[in-house]
């Protein structure tokens, strides 16, 4: 398949799928549609978490180590923060450093908090930083509203409601979550995301946690009903393998929310808009389960632990698409 692809991603599962395929087609061909709802605001600064992993990555600038901010960072702003943190008020974030934020990462941070204030558009300013780093990829937030999502917690925090990036980072999404809420479903998508979406010929949900990656992307109006209409050239990728997550807390997430946290339960939360669903061999007995639950299953080795192995995954999402087109 050589025609425009449209991929629905998340954070490092996802950027690590956009690397894959621009290894096998040109990256002019591929739009992404990145997930907001991470976003939030630290020191003032405008940070968008799973775009700057998407760009970094298919720039192979990120640090592989961490899945994500930069190679070779340094953390001196970081560190002298910790200078101001016995003078912080009680009830003060001022100076917070439970989300590390490199020397080098801050220059992205900094360009859009100031690009923003002038008035320009979240995907603009995506645009303008993705060129900056040579990303042949079209980069496109979800949304240029912001659409926070939250957490209500369960367990010691019992209904407890924070930023997302409170649960996932300064508590290491070590705590149950007993509800998300997505705010995405208050606000629309773009005209770019629409026409990336309608004008693809295959669209490919990257393998990214269904609840809180895929999911606000999905509420965002204008979205879901897109790809409804066009299921049968919807392809996904099971971000779970033997009914776990490679990274991230998606498995636990799953399961507190009454799903199968398997990729039983992947295809029953998409099969309403994908045609296909692909599931690594570790799941190949599941094959059954999940054509039951809606999704044609696909059976391949989809842990991209090598460059070859993530060609090869990015090609089979490309055959599915090019029979089912």
């Amino acid at each position: 398949m050589t025609g425009r692809i449209c991929v629905l991603c998340g954070g490092v599962g996802a950027a690590r799928m956009l690397r894959a395929l621009v290894r096998v087609i040109d990256p002019a061909h591929i739009n992404a549609v990145v997930n907001t709802g991470d976003d939030t605001v630290m020191h003032g600064l405008h940070i968008s978490p799973d775009i700057d992993t998407v760009i970094y990555t298919v720039a192979d600038a990120n640090d592989p180590d961490r899945g994500w901010g930069l190679v070779d960072e340094t953390w001196r702003a970081a560190d002298a923060l910790g200078r101001y943190e016995p003078m912080r008020p009680a009830g003060s974030t001022a100076g917070a450093t439970w989300f590390g934020l490199g020397d080098a990462d801050l220059a992205t941070h900094l360009y859009r908090t100031g690009r923003l204030a002038e008035g320009a558009r979240l995907t603009t300013v995506t645009d303008e930083i993705r060129r900056a780093w040579g990303v042949g990829v079209t980069v496109l937030p979800m949304s240029d509203e912001p659409a926070p999502t939250e957490v209500t917690l369960g367990g010691n925090h019992a209904g407890e409601r924070i930023a997302f990036q409170d649960y996932f980072v300064r508590l290491r999404h070590a705590v149950p979550v007993a509800q998300v809420h997505l705010g995405a479903t208050a606000v629309a998508t773009t005209p770019e995301v629409c026409r990336a979406i309608d004008t693809a010929d295959l669209v490919i949900i990257a393998p990214s946690n269904p609840m809180v990656s895929i999911g606000p992307v999905m509420a965002t109006s204008g979205i879901r009903e897109r790809l409804e209409q066009r299921r049968d050239t919807v392809v996904a990728v099971s971000p779970l393998i033997g009914g776990a997550a490679l990274k991230g807390p998606a498995a636990d997430m799953m399961r507190d929310a009454g799903h199968r946290s398997d990729a039983v339960g992947v295809a029953t939360m998409y099969a309403p808009f994908a045609a296909t669903l692909v599931i690594d061999t570790v799941d190949a007995a599941l094959a059954d389960q999940v054509d039951d639950a809606g999704c044609r299953p696909v059976v391949t080795d989809t842990v991209m632990a090598n460059p070859e192995v993530a060609a090869s995954l990015a090609r089979t999402c490309l055959e599915v698409g090019r029979r089912s087109g």
